[in-house]
């Protein structure tokens, strides 16, 4: 399986194998949500890959780590129509990733916020495809943060002919430094993502 990560890492390896999958939104979030919520949730249903292979669906889970939203507030913030994002709500919710947990009262109308299932996602998939797609949705949207960070970035984007024990290699190196980046985690830092990839490329 393909090497990514997001909201996911999944590393190549036999179909037990579950990773994490950690929301990064595009703006600066607390360590905790201003909701309670399980650690962990382990996402393997074709239904529930399929609703975070999309760039929109993908943004708001990002959102959801920082706090709840009403669907007005993630419209609000994700620049899009209200009917749009309940429609993406509704996908995510009924694949058990997100859930109302908690409601406001507005004039004659009940106000839902929403949040995730879990702090963090642990993903299992057979499906290389879906690998695939739930990376590029995280590509896609790293490179929305990136265009709107403030500062520097350092990057790079290289290409090798590698044997199959030095693909295995590098790839147990970059789940390592996710693991590092996210072990380094501190309430009093700065708000950084990191992302990586490494693929087969298509037609070689």
């Amino acid at each position: 399986m393909p090497y990514v990560r997001d909201v996911p890492t999944i590393p190549s390896g036999p179909p037990g194998n579950a990773q994490r999958f950690q929301g990064l939104p595009a703006v600066d979030a607390p360590l905790q949500p201003d909701y309670e919520a399980p650690d962990t949730l382990l996402v393997s249903q074709p239904e529930q890959l399929r609703a975070l292979a999309d760039g929109v669906r993908t943004a708001v889970i990002a959102l959801l780590r920082e706090r709840a939203f009403s669907t007005k507030q993630l419209a609000e913030k994700l620049g899009i129509p209200k009917g749009t994002v309940g429609h993406h709500l509704k996908v995510l919710e009924s694949a058990g990733l997100i859930h109302v947990v908690r409601t406001r009262q507005v004039r004659a109308m009940t106000e839902k916020f929403y949040g995730r299932t879990a702090r963090l996602f642990l993903f299992q998939t057979e499906d290389p495809a879906d690998a695939r797609a739930i990376g590029t949705a995280m590509l896609r949207q790293a490179a929305s943060e990136l265009e709107r960070s403030h500062e520097g970035t350092g990057f790079g984007h290289t290409k090798a002919s590698l044997a199959k024990k030095d693909r295995i290699r590098l790839e147990r190196r970059l789940k390592r430094l996710m693991e590092d980046f996210l072990a380094a985690e501190t309430p009093d830092g700065e708000p950084y993502a990191l992302v990586t990839a490494m693929y087969k490329r298509p037609g070689v």
